[in-house]
C-alpha cells in the first residue's frame, strides 16, 4: 500500500494550477472557434518553458486525445457536425498526422514554421475582411482531402495547426461556420489519438508530466462549453472571431520564431 502521507499535495496543485487555467482557456477558445488549443499550449511549453518541440507536441496531443473526445461529444449533441465533411477529413488527416509526427521526432521541422504562420496570418486577415464586408454566404467547399492531409501533417510537425489550417480554409471556401467548427473539432479526436500513439512509439512517455495533467484537467472542464458558444453565435461575428484569433496567434508565432 503506497504511503501518501509524505506527498505534498499543496505543492503539486501549485505547480498544476497555471496549466489548469491555461488548458481551460485554450479549450474554451478551441471548442468555440475550432482552433488554438494546440497553438496556445504549444507556444506556452516551447517559448516560455523551453520544452523541446517534439516533447511539447507529444504532450499537447496526449491531452487533446481526451479534450477532443469530450468536445466532439458536445458538438454531436448540439448537432454541429456535418458527417459527410467529417468522413472526407478524417482519413487524410490521420495519414498526414502520422507522417508529421515521424518527421518531428527525427528532423527539426521548426524551419518552415514562420512561413506556415505567415500564410495563416494572411488567411486570418481575409476572414476578417469577409466578416466586415457583410453577409456570409455559405458554399460547398471543394478542396477537402488535401486540406485534411496538410492540416494533419502541420498539426503534428508544428505542435498545433489542425484547427487553424482546416477550419480557416474551409471557411474561406464558403463552408458554414457552425458546422465547420463542430466537424473539425470532432474529427480532431482521431487525429490526436493517432499522433499520440506515434509519438509514444518514437519518444516513449517522457512528455507526460504534472504540467500535462494540469492542461488535461483544465481542458476537460471547459470542453462542454465551446459547442454551446459555436451554436449560439451568428456566422458573421463567429468568422470575425476566428479571423482575429488566427491573425494574432500567427503573428505572435512569427515574432517568437524570428526573435
Amino acid at each position: 500500500m503506497p504511503d501518501f502521507s509524505t506527498v505534498d499535495f499543496a505543492a503539486i496543485f501549485a505547480i498544476m494550477l497555471p496549466f489548469i487555467l491555461v488548458g481551460f482557456a485554450a479549450q474554451m477558445v478551441d471548442g468555440a472557434l475550432g482552433m488554438a488549443f494546440g497553438v496556445i499550449n504549444n507556444t506556452l511549453l516551447v517559448v516560455f518553458l523551453g520544452v523541446p518541440p517534439a516533447l511539447a507536441s507529444a504532450s499537447v496531443h496526449a491531452v487533446e486525445t481526451f479534450t477532443t473526445a469530450a468536445s466532439g461529444i458536445s458538438h454531436i449533441a448540439h448537432r454541429n457536425v456535418d458527417w459527410r465533411l467529417f468522413r472526407r477529413l478524417v482519413i487524410p488527416g490521420v495519414l498526414g498526422g502520422i507522417l508529421g509526427a515521424y518527421v518531428l521526432s527525427n528532423i527539426d521541422g521548426s524551419v518552415a514554421r514562420p512561413f506556415v504562420m505567415a500564410y495563416l496570418a494572411a488567411i486570418g486577415l481575409y476572414l476578417l475582411y469577409r466578416a466586415w464586408r457583410g453577409r456570409v454566404e455559405p458554399r460547398e467547399p471543394k478542396i477537402i482531402e488535401p486540406l485534411g492531409f496538410a492540416g494533419g501533417f502541420l498539426d503534428a510537425a508544428g505542435g498545433g495547426g489542425w484547427g487553424p489550417v482546416v477550419t480557416s480554409n474551409l471557411l474561406v471556401q464558403g463552408a458554414a461556420p457552425r458546422t465547420t467548427i463542430g466537424t473539425v473539432n470532432t474529427s480532431e479526436f482521431f487525429l490526436t489519438a493517432t499522433i499520440s500513439a506515434t509519438f509514444i512509439a518514437t519518444l516513449g512517455f517522457a512528455a507526460f508530466t504534472l504540467q500535462t495533467l494540469g492542461i488535461l484537467i483544465g481542458g476537460l472542464l471547459a470542453a462542454p462549453f465551446g459547442a454551446v458558444i459555436a451554436k449560439r453565435v451568428p456566422p458573421r461575428p463567429l468568422m470575425g472571431l476566428v479571423g482575429t484569433l488566427l491573425t494574432v496567434t500567427s503573428a505572435y508565432s512569427i515574432w517568437a520564431a524570428l526573435a
